[in-house]
């Protein structure tokens, strides 16, 4: 009996120092990876979370998309740019790949760039290309928020800050 104590107390030691793996947008890194070729770098986030492993993930790079590019939104469904081109196709690859990573690396949790085609959560443009918000998920948001991953947009960065201190 005593042994079983000490192996159960020796795993929660293991398991409360373990790194927790989180999947990023590239961008909230400070990688210029934006489709104007900037970036959305959140200040001091490895320092806040040094025991958090940050995947980082562009879907639209990662897919094969160039930086810079032109501008892409949702409409009817489809990815178009603002010359009317179909991405869809690069998209659902991005999107493919962002989960590919979750189950490679176990992640459970994201951290991605909010409004945009490929990670917004909750407001996406309205496919008009005239800075029009309306309710709606970015591609790979979909398809992480379908698989169980917990979603954040750096507009939640606090909420996302006390979830992570929680854990």
């Amino acid at each position: 009996f005593l042994i079983f104590i000490w192996i159960l107390l020796c795993y929660n030691y293991i398991r409360k120092d373990k790194n927790m793996n989180v999947l990023i947008s590239r961008c909230l890194l400070g990688i210029n990876c934006r489709y104007d070729g900037k970036n959305n770098k959140i200040k001091n986030l490895r320092e806040k979370f040094p025991k958090i492993n940050f995947i980082d993930v562009c879907p639209e790079v990662d897919s094969g998309m160039e930086t810079p590019r032109k501008p892409c939104e949702i409409k009817n469904s489809k990815v178009i740019n603002i010359d009317g081109e179909d991405f869809t196709k690069e998209f659902n690859k991005g999107s493919q790949i962002s989960l590919d990573l979750c189950k490679k690396y176990n992640i459970k949790i994201a951290l991605l760039k909010a409004k945009s085609p490929s990670c917004g959560k909750d407001y996406i443009y309205d496919g008009n290309f005239d800075k029009n918000l309306i309710n709606g998920d970015g591609i790979t948001c979909q398809v992480l928020k379908k698989n169980g991953i917990i979603i954040f947009s750096e507009k939640e960065i606090e909420d996302f800050y006390s979830y992570i201190s929680a854990k």
